[in-house]
């Protein structure tokens, strides 16, 4: 937590304002690199978080696909509290932080899994992050799209096994690629895939074409071309798809991988590609910038300027996803489309109690997936 937060609770009690009640929202005003969208991601952390005190929460579900503003100028809040300021103020940096970071993440793989257009979409990020927040990071990237994560303790929390293939070092420390493949197989159980790097001394074709004679159960190959001997990785996959096709090898499936972000994904389509390892793009994600105000006090609508005063409710089109904001919850809302709005809020604490079980990982990117299809068809 900030100090300043600390601070101003001490100010609070020593003036006797300690049980003010309050209410206040979380919005980002606007969203990183001109994105139409972003992704919720985080809530669940919340939850737990202020789980057991004497507040209520409550906001948009975790992976929402949502707009920062309203048709009406208002901020979409994706979250609102009440309670004493006293109980959750100094709470106020670790909440934000919980919502920033993953709600980014989770939006660029969603970008990343769009331009996929439904390969699959491997979350390669930890080693460009702290280790401390690996299992953060696979979350709120599982959540977005990805299809599997690589740390054990990311796949531990979403509920599957860990995905990975093997590093170069093995390869060096093997003294041939050959060498490597045989010693893996034999090591490994069944369950593990039989996807091989093959660029460590070779070209990406006769390095494709070695891994597939060596190995009669070879399941996949990863590319990790350095940009420096890139080219044109388009052509390169192209030509390497048409070789192995002609070897008789149709069946070994081609991982792309080596700092793709979803531009770069988006040119690879229909180029042969299987599916998509995505590291930093991923991870190192702008973060939303959502901040906490507040919008009332001891029941009188108050604000900082800037901000919309009163307690706000959220609706979105189920149409063409547009957002509306309202004073009232039980509104009849018209989109311009012509739709009927709905309300998108539902309680989640009720005096520190949860009001809802929580969803699995799977639940929620089943969502977004359903979601991002819509958004991406308007």
């Amino acid at each position: 937590m900030d100090v300043y937060f600390r601070r101003a609770k001490q100010v609070l009690e020593s003036q006797s304002l300690q049980d003010v009640v309050v209410k206040g929202e979380f919005t980002a005003s606007s969203l990183p690199e001109g994105w139409p969208w972003a992704v919720l991601c985080g809530t669940e952390e919340v939850l737990r978080l202020l789980e057991g005190l004497p507040v209520d929460l409550y906001g948009i579900p975790e992976g929402t696909v949502f707009q920062p503003r309203a048709a009406n100028g208002a901020r979409v809040p994706v979250m609102g509290i009440q309670g004493r300021y006293v109980d959750f103020g100094e709470l106020e940096t670790s909440i934000l932080g919980m919502l920033c970071h993953p709600s980014g993440v989770a939006t660029r793989s969603a970008r990343c899994k769009a331009a996929a257009e439904g390969k699959p979409l491997l979350s390669f990020g930890n080693r460009r992050m702290h280790p401390a927040i690996s299992p953060m990071l696979d979350r709120s990237s599982y959540i977005g799209g990805c299809d599997d994560v690589a740390s054990p303790q990311g796949a531990e929390l979403i509920g599957k096994e860990p995905v990975g293939t093997v590093p170069h070092a093995l390869m060096l420390l093997m003294g041939s690629d050959e060498a490597a493949l045989r010693a893996f197989d034999a090591l490994m159980p069944s369950s593990v895939p039989r996807i091989m790097l093959v660029d460590t001394y070779d070209d990406e074709r006769s390095g494709a074409l070695k891994a597939c004679r060596t190995l009669p159960n070879l399941q996949g190959i990863r590319l990790d071309t350095p940009r420096s001997r890139r080219g044109s990785f388009r052509q390169i996959v192209q030509e390497l798809r048409w070789e192995m096709d002609m070897q008789g090898h149709e069946k070994v499936r081609i991982i792309a991988s080596g700092g793709l972000d979803e531009q770069q994904i988006r040119e690879l389509s229909g180029s042969g590609v299987d599916s998509f390892a995505v590291g930093t793009s991923i991870s190192n994600a702008p973060t939303l910038d959502f901040s906490l105000d507040l919008v009332e006090v001891d029941g009188e609508p108050m604000s900082k300027r800037g901000k919309f005063s009163g307690r706000k409710y959220p609706y979105r089109c189920p149409q063409c996803y547009q957002w509306q904001v309202s004073l009232h919850s039980d509104d009849s809302i018209v989109c311009g489309c012509g739709s009927q709005m709905e309300m998108m809020e539902v309680p989640l604490l009720k005096g520190g109690r949860r009001c809802n079980e929580p969803r699995s990982a799977k639940e929620i990117r089943d969502s977004v997936l359903r979601q991002i299809e819509d958004v991406n068809n308007i």
